[in-house]
């Protein structure tokens, strides 16, 4: 698999993005059960669009998928100074300010498609920690051994906390990925996109243990064939406060602010709201 993996990423930029495109629309068209999902959180989350304007976002989302895929996989095995060139960060003032005053970081990473693509180039800027939930099969060695090939630390997402929080106090920035399904973890029915739907409140739990700022990072893909840019905002303010339900709606505003920047590289294939229906309903049915 790994041989196969570098193979597939050592062809031209351009024709793996050509190859990202027509993996995409081809899974626009077969990818049945996908297609839905994101069709129901567009809807859900664009309601003002009309139908045909949001099913050209569902395509178009399918198509940077795709897209994003193939360049994942260059960017895994390319040499450090591709990935520089490839992926710019746009303004890394309030990252810098951060470290330089001597503040422990959270970078608040949703879950873009690029997500890959930004916690690389993120683990290239200095040493950091990047969240880590084992993928089944072939792919575990592979994502592994790229996610740390610039020294970053990687942390469980089942891992005990104060391993994490110690791993911050030293300094180390956390790429944090905030919009995972809670599960059974602790969560309050916060706000997203004006939908009340649990959400976890670890952000503001570990911060608040860390003694860290929040720094939203938004990693999006340029249009056409281009790379990509970070974006990395100023810290949200007076996080965390200490009352849950506000720390979790403020976290979810600055999730949405990036989606609106970008809607297509939102990950819509993702059940966001399967736990929103108190019967226990699926709204994905």
């Amino acid at each position: 698999m790994g041989a196969l993996l570098r193979g597939l990423a050592a062809l031209p930029w351009p024709l793996l993005m050509m190859m990202g495109s027509v993996l995409g629309a081809l899974a626009y068209v077969v990818a049945v059960r996908p297609r839905h999902i994101a069709r129901v959180n567009i809807g859900l989350c664009f309601p003002e669009l009309p139908v045909a304007a949001r099913e050209r976002l569902v395509r178009r989302h399918f198509l940077a998928l795709g897209q994003n895929a193939f360049a994942t996989l260059r960017l895994w095995w390319a040499p450090e100074d591709e990935l520089r060139r490839r992926v710019r960060v746009v303004d890394r003032t309030p990252y810098d300010e951060a470290l330089a005053s001597g503040r422990n970081v959270i970078l608040l990473a949703p879950h873009f498609l690029a997500l890959e693509v930004g916690g690389l180039r993120v683990s290239s800027m200095g040493p950091c920690i990047s969240m880590y939930r084992a993928p089944a099969g072939l792919l575990e060695h592979a994502l592994f051994s790229r996610r740390t090939q610039y020294g970053a630390t990687l942390w469980r997402h089942d891992a005990p906390l104060r391993s994490l929080i110690r791993s911050i106090r030293e300094h180390k920035p956390f790429y944090y990925l905030p919009d995972l399904d809670p599960g059974d973890a602790e969560a309050v029915a916060a706000p997203f996109f004006g939908i009340p739907t649990p959400t976890l409140t670890a952000l503001a739990r570990i911060a608040r243990l860390a003694d860290a700022v929040v720094l939203p990072c938004y990693t999006r893909k340029s249009p056409g064939v281009g790379g990509y840019e970070i974006e990395i905002r100023a810290p949200l303010a007076s996080f965390p406060t200490g009352d849950a339900l506000a720390d979790a709606t403020r976290m979810n505003a600055a999730i949405e602010d990036g989606i609106r920047l970008m809607p297509e590289q939102y990950l819509w294939t993702y059940k966001r709201f399967k736990r929103v229906r108190r019967d226990g309903r699926s709204l994905y049915e």
